[in-house]
């Protein structure tokens, strides 16, 4: 579809009348990152996976057209959800998405059926060491740090992000798909200064958790936690912290890392049926 003038590539499953689950994508990977999921419960739910402006097989609008910014990615999904006619949904918060859908969220709470939050974090306090470089960066934004932020948006810098953190035990359950496809589609000049300027931005996001942490507290939506701890960037007490603000959420730590769909795909979706039958069920569910 056309968002703002610019072509949006999504990945759609399931019935056209069926509640809706919306899936806003991680970085540096795509819808694509959740295929497997979408298969798996497309029988009952309508699954919906857009690509973002600069990801994936969507448009790359000029700068002039689209800030890429964390404001302009959790705008953007206002947009789509709009123009894709979603009015009730449950939300898969992960990574990037995490930021994207709880803005979404915060925007029209009355829409939000459901969250599945797993690795998407918003406490500053349990950050794991992964952020430490990043952080340095955000604090003092040298030439030699920017020179970094390229050097991590690559070919070897992806393949760092989808396994760097899992025991190797769990390292062949991750597909080289993720990164071989992530920057055949990302590693032009173009996308790669787009994805710099980005990773820059992200400082921006923790002024956003404490409002984040408010939504949660005011709202109390539905919510499964299912979490790999194999994560630099948001360990085990990532996860836990997200009980201070919905203390009846159900928690799950998984023997996996930050991309759980790929190194526990069935131990995921089997969560999923459960809590989304009862939460936000197929109508034939009663």
């Amino acid at each position: 579809m056309e968002v703002d003038g610019t072509a949006i590539f999504y990945r759609e499953a399931g019935p056209p009348d069926a509640p809706v689950v919306l899936l806003p994508h991680g970085y540096p990977c795509s819808s694509f990152q959740y295929r497997n999921f979408m298969a798996a419960l497309g029988d009952r739910w309508r699954l919906i996976a857009p690509d973002y402006p600069g990801f994936g097989y969507s448009g790359t609008p000029d700068r002039t057209r689209f800030s890429y910014t964390f404001d302009g990615y959790a705008e953007f999904l206002q947009r789509f959800a709009d123009a894709a006619g979603l009015t009730r949904y449950a939300l898969y918060l992960h990574d990037y998405g995490s930021q994207f859908g709880l803005r979404l969220a915060m925007h029209a709470p009355e829409r939000v059926t459901a969250l599945i939050i797993q690795n998407g974090d918003i406490y500053e306090d349990q950050h794991g060491p992964k952020y430490r470089p990043l952080k340095e960066y955000w604090a003092d934004p040298t030439e030699e740090g920017t020179s970094r932020l390229y050097a991590a948006v690559s070919a070897d810098g992806f393949r760092d992000e989808f396994v760097g953190e899992l025991p190797e035990r769990l390292v062949d359950r991750v597909g080289p798909d993720l990164w071989t496809l992530s920057w055949a589609l990302l590693g032009t000049p173009e996308r790669r200064r787009n994805l710099v300027h980005l990773l820059a931005d992200q400082s921006s996001t923790i002024d956003w958790f404490e409002r984040q942490q408010a939504y949660l507290r005011e709202h109390r939506p539905p919510t499964l936690i299912a979490w790999g701890p194999h994560d630099g960037y948001m360990p085990e007490g990532a996860a836990r912290a997200y009980l201070r603000d919905l203390p009846d959420a159900e928690l799950h730590l998984l023997d996996g890392g930050h991309w759980a769909l790929e190194t526990n795909l069935d131990e995921v979706v089997t969560l999923a049926r459960d809590f989304l039958d009862r939460v936000h069920p197929p109508v034939s569910a009663g």
